[in-house]
């Protein structure tokens, strides 16, 4: 017999299998335990960043605050169909900017959220703050649109 050419010898009932396939056979095992200690540490990982984050408590008054659903469909539909008769002037995106513009971007978001942190109405109630800001954007999009 050939033992290079065939991997496999049969002897009657038994199976015999080359010394070079035995020695594949063993390192596809030990590939695919290494492959499996590192999927375990990547879902460790991944459940240790899902505890550290902070539980926010009750959503239930965010989700009040926030308009329906079917509300934001339908004020999307009519965003859309009146889009096409009156276009905004585009804004540039920021992968595209250029520094300048960047930076001075940058900096009044900053202080557009530093004076929403400051300010007293969003200290008492941020929830009632945000429903209220939200709905006057919706409103001021609706009437936009007409």
């Amino acid at each position: 017999h050939n033992v290079k050419n065939v991997t496999i010898i049969t002897e009657g009932d038994k199976f015999q299998i080359s010394k070079k396939e035995k020695i594949k056979q063993r390192h596809e095992r030990w590939l695919q335990k290494i492959e499996m200690i590192k999927l375990a540490e990547q879902k460790k990982k991944a459940q240790e960043k899902r505890k550290a984050i902070p539980v926010v408590g009750d959503m239930q008054p965010l989700a009040d605050a926030l308009p329906e659903l079917t509300d934001l469909i339908s004020a999307s539909a009519v965003a859309n169909k009146s889009k096409s008769s009156k276009k905004r002037p585009q804004t540039t995106p920021y992968s595209k900017m250029r520094h300048a513009q960047k930076r001075k971007l940058i900096e009044e978001e900053v202080a557009r959220f530093q004076a929403t942190i400051e300010d007293t109405e969003f200290k008492a109630n941020p929830l009632a703050v945000i429903g209220e800001h939200l709905l006057k954007r919706m409103r001021q999009e609706d009437e936009d649109l007409k």
